[in-house]
């Protein structure tokens, strides 16, 4: 039987280039966004697709969603916003919004689609390292991300013995539309993010296809550039002195504010 699965914010970046990949293996993908209809990059695509709007912070949205969905393989919850700033130039509008699209918009996919997961299905959440080794000036975005990582080992604890896993990507910078939800209170902060994420010559392409060997792998956690994990192992194996490079970090990042 042909595999089904659905992504958020699969319009572009990442949830696209994870949705080529499934694509090009002959599954079955739902294409979800905020669209009212698919947009170019999405009737591009070959092989067996369709596309759903859907706002990951709309209950109602999330609702239809379960109606037009019978079954599912895989669930990919992809869709997020990035946000930079420092605590006291972050507004608590901004930190309902980030959490609200990054985390709630999570919770509201899993409650609402986990249980069309048969035995053998898989429950994928995007984050970031971001949610593994926290850097200044990434308050709101550091600790949505890490939320996310707990939701999914939290996750693959309960659902692993129904023969459903769960995994967490965890990539560090790469291209992807990410740097155009750059929307934050501190444009500064907003703007180095924004310059990291273009900068970088890690791409969509390649971290969706390692994402999906470690989804396949039922991969628990899954940092699929070399970066993503060196810092992580970093943080795990010489926790004093990576602290003490981030408390430098952000003695800099004060002197340039």
């Amino acid at each position: 039987m042909t595999r089904r699965i659905l992504i958020t914010g699969a319009a572009s970046g990442l949830g696209l280039a994870l949705a080529r990949e499934y694509l090009a293996g002959g599954d079955d993908v739902i294409l979800t966004d905020l669209h009212p209809e698919a947009p170019p990059a999405v009737r591009e695509l070959g092989g067996q697709w369709s596309y759903l709007t859907l706002d990951v912070t709309n209950d109602d949205d999330w609702a239809a969603a379960a109606l037009a969905v019978d079954r599912l393989d895989i669930l990919i919850n992809n869709a997020g916003i990035a946000v930079g700033g420092r605590l006291d130039a972050t507004s608590m509008d901004t930190w309902k919004r980030i959490v609200d699209i990054n985390l709630l918009g999570v919770v509201r996919g899993c409650k609402t689609m986990v249980p069309k997961l048969g035995r053998g299905g898989r429950v994928v959440i995007t984050a970031s390292a971001a949610g593994l080794v926290h850097a200044p000036s990434m308050g709101a975005y550091n600790a949505t991300k890490a939320a996310a990582v707990a939701l999914a080992e939290t996750l693959d604890a309960e659902l692993r013995h129904r023969g459903i896993s769960t995994s967490v990507i965890c990539p560090l910078f790469f291209r992807s539309g990410l740097a155009d939800s750059l929307s934050g209170d501190d444009p500064k902060a907003d703007e180095a993010a924004r310059m990291l994420l273009s900068k970088t010559p890690l791409t969509s392409e390649k971290v969706a296809a390692r994402s999906v060997r470690g989804i396949q792998a039922r991969r628990v956690v899954i940092t699929p550039d070399a970066l993503s994990t060196l810092t992580w192992y970093t943080k795990r194996f010489t926790r004093i002195p990576f602290l003490a490079g981030t408390r430098l970090i952000g003695r800099v990042v004060e002197r340039q504010g």
